[in-house]
């Protein structure tokens, strides 16, 4: 597992998150972990490293 820091779209908090590398692409909605809004992520991984790492709000 890979952890990966951000910052959230709604709070501007900067949280983490392990991701799994095996997946190549992931999308999922997640909530913070601070504001407890949803987020959208998108993820890409390519030979087992982070390549693209998209969070997006969700009420855009």
């Amino acid at each position: 597992m890979d952890e990966h820091f951000f910052q959230c779209p709604y709070c501007w908090e900067t949280i983490s998150m392990l991701m799994d590398p095996s997946s190549h692409e992931q999308q999922y909605v997640e909530d913070c972990e601070v504001c407890c809004n949803p987020m959208e992520i998108n993820v890409k991984f390519q030979d087992n490293e982070l390549v693209s790492f998209e969070v997006k709000n969700l009420e855009q």
